[in-house]
């Protein structure tokens, strides 16, 4: 039988449909990021109904690529086009979700990883024939781009809101306790808690050079003088873990990245006194396909892990547990690192993350 006859055709032209705005959509992920990167979106929102040219003004760039741009941004119907004037305007209510001030709302910042991962198409497609991975040295923005996700989501409600939520821990860092990070990417959190509780003691871990130098940078600028940053692989750490050393560990969005995560969940439960609290934020999703139908950007999370979680963990001859491991893996994996105790924690501004208070 002819496949003409098989198909049921409405079915078919919708599918279509969806593709070509799966084109369009794509193409706006990479013009607001460019927008984010640029200041254009943020300048468009102190603006009045402007020209290209009283555009490219404010934010100093050069006009004609600003008029491309904003042929793109007006189609996509991001930004509001008056033609007898020559106008454009960011309206309001998308500069809400468009713009540094939206704080955690700003999906500038996520549109970022679209051509981020992008540009390891390639590399990816290369593992895909031969097995392995994708090293983090390749992701030439990666920390940059992390540390900026994590600032409107975790950072930014580290003080006031994340931390009250872990039982009895403001009142030990206030009095002085030993704290470790793992996985400290650019040190942001680290810093934050060295700067609000300069009682307490803490270390920062990271594979990347860079990313440490950054934290470190930081740390010198801010005059911190009770946190120190040190890169190191923790692919081994249930190895050279210390005993009983600290009183709170944390991983901010870093287990599921690790070459070896049941060994890095061992060396913590190692790490951690009798007494002390392992906070643990991740991907809040479930491990199997079928039940994140639902997931507000499932699709988007399992590309990112596609093009970087998981890579850059069999880069390393690791699990590669990827991006959406999911809680039921996550609740293994403690379970037989030996803990017992632990509650997760949802926060209304920040969907998509678990936020795990474990202790021993």
């Amino acid at each position: 039988m002819c496949l003409a006859h098989q198909l049921d055709t409405t079915k078919s032209e919708v599918f279509a449909e969806n593709l070509l705005d799966m084109l369009n959509q794509g193409a706006l992920a990479v013009m607001i990021s460019i927008g984010h990167r640029t200041g254009l979106l943020d300048a468009m929102s102190t603006l009045p109904p402007s020209t290209s040219d009283e555009i490219a003004d404010t934010a100093g760039l050069n006009e004609r690529y600003v008029r491309e741009w904003l042929g793109a941004m007006v189609t996509g119907r991001i930004i509001e086009h008056n033609p007898i004037n020559k106008t454009y305007s960011l309206p309001a209510e998308h500069a809400a979700f468009l713009t540094r001030e939206a704080g955690a709302d700003n999906i500038g910042v996520f549109a970022q990883y679209i051509p981020l991962l992008g540009a390891v198409e390639d590399k990816i497609i290369d593992r895909f024939q031969s097995g392995g991975g994708v090293p983090y040295t390749e992701f030439g923005r990666f920390h940059e781009v992390m540390a900026e996700d994590s600032g409107q989501t975790v950072v930014s409600s580290l003080i006031d809101l994340i931390l009250p939520s872990v039982p009895g821990i403001v009142k030990k860092l206030e009095e002085g306790i030993d704290v470790l990070d793992l996985g400290c990417g650019r040190g942001k959190a680290l810093n934050l808690m060295a700067r609000v509780f300069p009682n307490s003691r803490f270390v920062g871990y990271d594979l990347s050079e860079e990313a440490i130098n950054y934290a470190r940078n930081e740390a010198e600028q801010l005059n911190l003088n009770n946190v120190k940053f040190e890169v190191k692989d923790l692919t081994f750490f249930n190895k050279e873990a210390p005993v009983k050393k600290f009183d709170f560990i944390t991983t901010f969005d870093a287990v599921h990245d690790q070459a070896r995560p049941d060994n890095l969940l061992k060396g913590i439960y190692k790490a951690l006194k009798d007494d002390g609290t392992y906070l643990m934020q991740d991907i809040s999703s479930s491990s199997e396909h079928h039940k994140n139908m639902e997931h507000p950007v499932a699709p988007l999370l399992y590309t990112i892990s596609t093009m970087h979680c998981l890579t850059v963990s069999l880069a390393q001859g690791g699990m590669g547990l990827g991006t959406m491991w999911g809680r039921e893996k996550a609740m293994e994996m403690l379970d037989d690192t030996g803990f017992q105790n632990i509650e997760i924690k949802k926060f209304e501004h920040d969907f998509q993350n678990d936020y795990y208070i474990i202790q021993k």
